[in-house]
């Protein structure tokens, strides 16, 4: 049975072509949450990449985890080529598209609005709550 938290965090895909939207956001006691998300991140195989397997390219390349998790997402389709799963002993080949899927569960920041400084032709300036990441992504129109 799913508690009224996980109710309320239902999953959503996401991909840099499909941004969070503001529903995908969950406002709670001043603490702004993101929806728990699927996200895929793609590369596409360098030439000094090519001839290694699908897993000792990550393994060597991707230092954040280890060894067995990319045997194990390559296992289960977390990592593909060209949109097909292979095997773990797959040699990969320039230019092929590898799309590496992740469940993330982003942290939660405090829920404060986003202010504008000063707007110039080049640069934004905004002040942001400290636990907003500094990539945010802002959207704004300049009016001619």
């Amino acid at each position: 049975m799913k508690t009224r938290r996980e109710e309320d965090m239902e999953i959503v895909w996401q991909t840099p072509a499909n941004p969070p939207e503001r529903h995908d956001y969950i406002f709670r006691n001043g603490v702004r949450y993101v929806r728990p998300y699927y996200f895929e991140f793609i590369c596409h195989v360098k030439n000094r990449w090519a001839g290694k397997t699908i897993v000792d390219l990550f393994s060597d390349e991707f230092k954040g985890r280890p060894y067995d998790y990319y045997v194990s997402a390559v296992k289960s389709g977390r990592i593909q080529v060209d949109g097909e799963m292979v095997p773990v002993s797959y040699i990969v080949q320039p230019s092929q598209k590898i799309s590496h899927f992740l469940h993330r569960h982003e942290p939660p920041v405090k829920a404060m609005e986003v202010s504008v400084l000063q707007k110039e032709l080049d640069v934004l300036t905004v002040c942001k709550p400290a636990s907003v990441p500094g990539w945010l992504h802002i959207e704004f129109r300049v009016s001619s």
